[in-house]
């Protein structure tokens, strides 16, 4: 194999204690479609942001107009996306065949969904039998033999990954919350879980802080993980950039695509960032989470065919109080509201959020607590209502919270902001694009990017390498019709 040319830029998000942020990402649409680069096509497209804060974006003049040429590198498999699930495919490409991967992304790892996750592995909440379950478990499986390569490798998996057994609390308040959680534990039980419902008693003991009544309980998986999304992160990147020496891995970050070369066949050879044209001879994977569809639009409209792909940003918050010492959490804790608020299909609504508590402590001790869900656009902006919100529903369960206000933990706090790519009915989109042969998609995992990447990650892959599927891919095909 010829040697390949690799950029690999340095990711700010590796400080495992850094300050967190609020991202801001560019937003696609189709400008131009240019044709006579010998029967091929090269569409255009620029970045337009729906934030009113200014971020840096290339300009089309520039890359169409300039007299010197971009860069071009060659590479088996073109990744566009650097969260999770884009790196993830990245590595079991990498770790499973002689294939040499490049990673494309407008901005750097973490600074979309990823980096704005509680980072929790439950089972707790999620539904045996469902279409997601034999992917859930899947991925979970592969998360616990990861964890387990950390530690045979003589490192800790706590410290590199943040990877922790806490277990997970499905908590309920009233007699009726109670009833539901008792027939959630007999189902995860009889697909082969360890669940237990624990009273209002028996839930005091285990935490002492949580107050929910005498009528409550809740349903406890003492086998479910916490984890930290950035450490892991930073760790894929680190595992993956051993192969640059053998010219298999290339990072282009903070590159915002501007173009696909598509053949007169239809089939996309090249994606152009604003620096560089990266020839895919296999296969090109789009992970690029709630800005998939935007993507996807562009790509289908001159295959003629009909495809949608109804990815779209629900923004979520979370409260972070660094050093929290005032209790301690022993589990990861949600309230059995989170799991309709997470499968409810709310029309978008800038004055509509859905809140429900969620809870956990990381390994730095801090307290993080959520959530909302929010359909407002692409907007990243920080909504104190909705922060007040979260800390007034953490209070009700935490009613020592309330001896604190919002405004003495100013100088502890920040605040994670992050748009999850929604999908109705609940279920991601991973698969071949119809009519493409060799564009793939892997996106609208929502709240489950971390939980499901593996999985997804050794999906897309087996895809990719004509290999038998470990899991049932057909729940996610990628379905339409052509046009006549």
């Amino acid at each position: 194999m010829p040697s390949l040319s690799i950029s690999i830029s340095r990711n700010p998000n590796h400080l495992i204690n850094g300050t967190v942020f609020v991202p801001r990402r560019p937003l696609l649409r189709r400008v131009a479609t240019i044709s006579n680069l010998s029967g091929r096509h090269l569409f255009e497209i620029s970045s337009s942001s729906m934030s009113p804060e200014k971020i840096q974006r290339p300009k089309l003049a520039a890359v169409r107009m300039s007299s010197t040429p971009p860069a071009s590198h060659s590479y088996d498999v073109v990744v566009v996306g650097a969260g999770i699930i884009g790196l993830s495919i990245a590595r079991q490409l990498l770790n499973g065949s002689d294939l040499s991967v490049a990673v494309v992304d407008a901005a750097v790892p973490c600074s979309g969904a990823t980096g704005a996750g509680q980072g929790y592995i439950w089972m707790v909440h999620k539904i045996p039998g469902s279409e997601k379950w034999e992917l859930a478990m899947r991925s979970r499986e592969l998360w616990e033999k990861f964890a387990e390569d950390v530690k045979h490798q003589g490192m800790d998996p706590q410290e590199v990954l943040g990877w922790k057994k806490t277990g997970s609390l499905l908590v309920g308040k009233t007699s009726q919350e109670l009833v539901a959680l008792k027939g959630k534990v007999e189902q995860l039980s009889k697909a082969g879980l360890k669940a237990e419902l624990l009273s209002s008693i028996g839930l005091q003991e285990v935490e002492p802080a949580l107050v929910i009544g005498e009528e409550g309980g809740a349903a406890f998986l003492p086998d479910d993980y916490q984890m930290d999304a950035r450490r892991s992160v930073a760790y894929i990147e680190k595992e993956n950039r051993k192969y640059a020496t053998e010219g298999r891995y290339g990072e282009y970050y903070n590159q915002p695509l501007t173009g696909l070369l598509r053949s007169g066949s239809g089939k996309v050879e090249a994606v152009q960032t604003s620096k560089n044209l990266l020839h895919s001879k296999k296969a090109i994977v789009i992970a690029t989470g709630c800005w998939t569809g935007s993507l996807m639009q562009e790509l289908v409209r001159d295959l003629e065919i009909e495809f949608n792909v109804p990815v779209k940003p629900r923004k979520g918050h979370l409260l972070v109080i660094e050093n929290f010492r005032s209790f301690n959490l022993n589990h990861g804790l949600m309230e059995v509201g989170y799991v309709g608020h997470q499968d409810g299909t709310l029309q978008p609504s800038a004055e509509t959020s859905s809140i429900s508590m969620t809870a956990t402590m990381d390994t730095s001790g801090n307290l993080i607590l959520g959530s909302s869900r929010q359909f407002i656009g692409f907007s990243t902006e920080i909504s104190e209502h909705v922060i007040s919100q979260i800390w007034e529903r953490a209070g009700e369960f935490f009613p020592s919270l309330r001896e604190f206000s919002l405004t003495e933990l100013k100088k502890i706090r920040q605040v994670r902001v992050g748009l999850r790519p929604f999908m109705p009915g609940g279920k991601p989109m991973i698969g071949r694009v119809p009519g493409s042969s060799n564009v793939f998609l892997a996106a609208g995992h929502e709240g489950e990017g971390l939980s499901l990447a593996l999985g997804t990650a050794e999906m897309v892959a087996d895809m990719v390498l004509g290999n038998p599927p470990k899991v049932d891919n057909a729940p996610y095909a990628l379905h339409t019709h052509c046009n006549s």
